[in-house]
């Protein structure tokens, strides 16, 4: 079953339940889909990893929110925008640990041969495309950056 129809599915759930902070999420994520499918001008249909990454820029989008609003003292902002990553969570594979990045981190790196910061690129872009949807763009960029300067 595709991403998208795992939300319609619980949108119809949220709407029974009358759960509007999950149907808010599950409505924004559904208007990324038809954008995203809409912006190649032909209608075909989104990869698994296409769909992923828009939930993961959704996600994304909701973090950045909220951290901005907890910055400021605005609770009463930041936990609907914490409760919407809740909902959304659940359509991402499960996220790695950081151990477990590092784990691909180094043998990236063995296997590479890189050495030092000019290798940076080269690395990220290795381990970032083999652990697309399972891990956040700044953990491996931390991770990579802390073992080749080591």
């Amino acid at each position: 079953m595709s991403l998208q129809t795992q939300v319609m599915d619980k949108m119809k759930e949220a709407m029974k339940a009358k759960d509007t902070i999950a149907l808010q999420a599950l409505r924004a994520v559904k208007s990324a889909f038809l954008l995203a499918k809409t912006e190649t001008g032909v209608k075909e249909e989104l990869t698994e990893e296409q769909e992923i990454k828009i939930i993961q820029k959704q996600v994304k989008q909701r973090k950045d929110s909220a951290a901005i609003f907890i910055q400021q003292n605005r609770q009463d902002l930041a936990d609907p925008e914490l409760a919407e990553i809740t909902v959304l969570e659940q359509f991402l594979p499960r996220a790695l640990s950081e151990e477990e990045v590092e784990v691909v981190v180094l043998a990236t790196i063995n296997n590479m041969g890189a050495s030092g910061m000019k290798d940076m690129g080269k690395v990220m872009s290795a381990v970032s495309e083999e652990l697309s949807a399972k891990a956040d763009g700044k953990v491996i960029a931390t991770l990579v950056k802390k073992n080749l300067m080591s």
